[in-house]
């Protein structure tokens, strides 16, 4: 009935507005005489529709015989090259949606006395007004969460869920998050990290793909996220500046269990942000700069775990959080001349982490506490990257060549101070951890392109080194196992080459890729260590993509996609030190960990109508050698180990369909629905640490899904609003499955200052009925568990330009 009554709810609001990014073309060619076969300057070329021969744009060309015609729409038009002494030639041109650079290379016109015959152009154009292959999002758009953090706004666009602080495309949290296009250890050069420090205020847009091309590294099977920073472009001195402030867990959910200190309420958000640009000839310079502090509830989760012998522990893990983040990125652009550029940058993060935890264990009926299990985490993450880009422009209008090197340094410093009150005695005991992660990306990229579509080519060479040390610092009635600490090294180092081809014409439009790389892992483990050797792997790997789409007419588009990637293991995914964040549930990494492989095929189709459209698609995924944390028990203890481990195979099929549409200059609606089914075979697996033992799992399936509803408001020039709904259905998890959720967002924003100005104000899960809900089943044990974390955050906000 409660579902029911949910499910009623969301259909009676309407979702997030999706920003529909239609690109603008350069046209470019070579004007000659087609005799003389010798360059024409200063032809007078015209570009007209053809439906009605309307003007859209003109020039004449240079020195070199060569024109070059911007910002041109799709579309099906003529070019009209006219010159004294010669004869009027037309020529047809269609400006299709993949392309930002078409070249018509060589016209020749003839002189006077040669009759031309005139191209007759009798179809019309197709105007698709988004790539279904990427969907693009402007965090300006979104009110709901402004003020927030990147995490906390992506959960509202299409296709994408959060679960465990992680990003899931289409059901899958195998997901690669780019800045800008690069991969950063801000966001994870493997699996994703950060994203709930990274203030949106700082970010302009965000792109999803969910089959990316062969231009693109192939880890990460569900697609890739990419987060593009703000970045002005004007002339002269302009910028931004904001604040935003709020508060978090208005009101406790559910109590603490006894005697334990108390969860943070009222928790308060403060995030100041600014953007400078500055703009003149040859040279622009640029500085965005955010900082982010928030208190916050991180978790608060209640177990009840049932043992195969009977015995009921019920707990709960409270982690109170203080979270300092600052980031800034600063760079200059430089026009060495017109066909010559060079863009030099920096980026800092700097992120510090205090968590004050509590952890206490009861019998079944709370009558007995068994155990109290309270720490201090003390963390600082600091990232420094420089990144050089030059670019040469060829003669041709979109001819490029790009050389670019970029430098990370990313330091993790970590410190956990334990105490464990027992019954009988009390312990303390305490780790540092220190991990230095440097990486080197160098590439260089061609892009030719032709008269219906272009050529990308490119190679890319990776080397990566993290160093790592954990020392482990034992006190009275230590329960660490100092034997599992020490040093271990991971290196990684990536050679790839790809080849992009793109055709478009006025029917079909066809992408045909293929990338190539050789991965060289290795992962050194310090010799005393109790469990683990050093272990690694290699191979040579084609990474093909195709799409394929047929235009049926102005307005409908069919397209295919295929894709082959690959997820390979992170450094942390297979780190040799256990992590005791939670006193009883062990986390431990895999050296023995390998690749997973992700072929996924998938079909689409997209309608546009007046003031809307209609997308859908539906796709499947078969992943080899499935990478999932798996957790058991050995014999004699009743401490979780959970491992990462390669299962078996598993499936991902499911159906995605986004409507949007403007009813009125007053409202707008767009609606979200994806339903997956998501499978992972049977396996049995052997768990290496704390000693040799097996595990094995029955056949999991699951249909599961999610519908994301909302309106936009615009009540005057100056006042626009967003209500939004978000429900998320049952759900597999390793070992078991995660409940329905269900959340409600709200914001409000009023343009002032003559539009130089904004005030906004937000709720997010305004009625906190965001809680995760798990089922667990493990070898000798089950276990339900409740996640009261803060969800609920209501914030103010004042941006101001100039």
């Amino acid at each position: 009935m409660k579902t029911k009554t949910l499910l009623a709810l969301i259909l009676t609001l309407l979702l997030f507005s999706i920003s529909n990014a239609q690109i603008s073309t350069t046209i470019s060619g070579i004007i000659k005489d087609k005799t003389t076969n010798s360059n024409l300057p200063f032809v007078n070329v015209i570009l007209k529709t053809v439906k009605d021969s309307t003007f859209v744009s003109g020039t004449v060309t240079n020195e070199d015989g060569r024109f070059s015609l911007t910002r041109i729409n799709s579309g099906n038009y003529y070019l009209e090259v006219s010159y004294m002494g010669y004869s009027t030639k037309k020529q047809a041109v269609f400006v299709g949606n993949l392309s930002e650079y078409l070249d018509l290379q060589t016209i020749e016109i003839e002189e006077a006395e040669t009759t031309l015959n005139e191209v007759i152009i009798t179809n019309k154009a197709n105007e698709i007004s988004e790539k279904m292959d990427k969907k693009t999002f402007s965090l300006k758009d979104n009110i709901n969460q402004s003020g927030g953090s990147v995490l906390q706004a992506m959960q509202n666009l299409p296709s994408v869920t959060v679960q465990d602080g992680k990003i899931q495309l289409r059901g899958s949290d195998k997901v690669t998050v780019l800045i800008d296009g690069k991969q950063t250890a801000l966001t994870g050069f493997g699996s994703q990290t950060g994203l709930d420090n990274i203030p949106a205020s700082a970010i302009e847009k965000i792109e999803i793909i969910n089959n990316p091309s062969a231009k693109y590294d192939a880890n990460g099977n569900a697609g890739i996220i990419n987060i593009i920073y703000k970045k002005n472009n004007k002339n002269g001195f302009n910028g931004k500046v904001g604040l935003t402030t709020g508060a978090g867990s208005l009101w406790v959910r559910k109590e603490n269990l006894p005697n334990i200190r108390p969860q943070y309420s009222f928790t308060p958000k403060i995030n100041p942000s600014l953007s400078l640009n500055y703009r003149k000839n040859k040279v622009n310079i640029f500085l965005q700069g955010d900082y982010l502090y928030t208190e916050k509830l991180n978790k608060n989760e209640f177990v009840t775990r049932i043992y195969d012998d009977g015995d009921i522990i019920n707990s709960q893990l409270k982690r109170n959080r203080n979270t300092h983040f600052t980031t800034l990125k600063s760079g200059i652009d430089y026009a060495i001349n017109e066909q010559n550029s060079l863009t030099i940058s920096g980026l800092y993060g700097g992120e510090k982490i205090i968590d004050r935890g509590d952890q206490p264990f009861y019998n079944e009926d709370l009558s007995e506490r068994k155990r109290l299990w309270q720490f201090l985490e003390d963390e600082l993450k600091t990232t420094l990257m420089a990144t050089a880009n030059y670019q040469h422009k060829f003669q041709e209008a979109g001819h490029l060549l790009n050389i670019g090197f970029n430098y990370t340094f990313h330091r993790e410093d970590e410190k956990y101070f334990y105490d464990n009150y027992l019954p009988t005695s009390t312990g303390t005991d305490a780790f540092k951890l220190l991990s230095d992660e440097q990486v080197y990306d160098f590439n260089i990229d061609y892009i030719k392109p032709l008269k219906y579509g272009r050529i990308e080519t490119g190679i890319k060479l990776r080397n990566r080194n993290i160093p790592t040390n954990m020392e482990f610092i034992p006190g009275e009635n230590s329960v660490l196992d100092t034997d599992a600490g020490g040093w271990a090294t991971y290196k990684e180092l990536i050679p790839a080459i790809f080849g992009n081809y793109i055709f478009e014409n006025q029917k079909w439009e066809a992408e045909l890729g293929l990338r190539i790389e050789f991965v060289n892992i290795q992962y050194d483990v310090n010799p005393n260590h109790s469990v683990y050797a050093s272990d690694g792997y290699n191979y040579t790997q084609p990474f093909p993509n195709f799409r394929l789409a047929y235009k049926i007419n102005d307005d409908n588009k069919l397209s295919i996609f295929f894709n082959r990637r690959v997820d390979r293991p992170n450094e942390v995914d297979i780190r040799i030190f256990p992590k005791y964040d939670d006193a009883e549930i062990i986390k431990v990494g895999n050296p023995a960990l390998r690749p997973q492989f992700t072929n996924s095929i998938e079909i689409g189709f997209k309608t546009n109508f007046k003031k809307g459209s209609f997308y859908n698609a539906i796709y499947h995924r078969f992943a080899n050698g499935t990478i999932t944390r798996i957790s058991s028990t050995v014999e004699g203890s009743n401490l979780i180990y959970a491992t990462f481990q390669n299962v078996n195979n598993s499936y991902n099929t499911g159906f995605e369909m986004v409507l949007s549409q403007e009813i009125s200059d007053k409202y707008s609606f767009s609606i979200n629905l994806n339903a997956y089914r998501n499978q992972i075979d049977a396996f049995n697996i052997e768990n290496k640490y704390p000693i040799s033992h097996t595990f094995s799992a029955d056949k999991q399936k699951i249909v599961s899904g999610n519908v994301k509803l909302n309106n936009s408001f615009h009540f005057s020039k100056s006042i626009d609003a967003q209500l939004s709904a978000i429900y998320l259905a049952p759900d597999i998890i390793p070992q078991g499955k995660t409940k329905s959720r269900f959340s409600l967002d709200f914001g409000l924003k009023k343009t002032i200052q003559k539009g130089k100005g904004e005030l906004f104000i937000n709720a997010t899960d305004l009625l906190n009925t965001m809680v995760i809900k798990n089922e667990i089943n493990g070898q000798g044990f089950y276990y339900t568990s409740y996640d009261y974390y803060e969800t609920q955050v209501i914030r103010l906000g004042y941006i101001y330009k100039f």
